[in-house]
């Protein structure tokens, strides 16, 4: 039975897929810390200036 890929090929695209995954992940927790600190931000803004924003 031959070897169609050869594994350190197969070993590589696993590890980068792995590392792609984890930057993904790492990108959306901190955007969501920024999103949670903006809508802080805005409420904050909201109290101060008492405009009727419909979000």
């Amino acid at each position: 039975m031959p070897q169609m890929f050869p594994l350190e090929w197969t070993i590589l695209f696993f590890y980068f897929l792995f590392l792609f995954i984890l930057m993904n992940i790492l990108i959306y927790f901190n955007f969501n810390k920024m999103i949670f600190k903006n809508k802080k931000i805005i409420n904050n803004f909201k109290k101060k200036n008492n405009f009727n924003w419909k979000w």
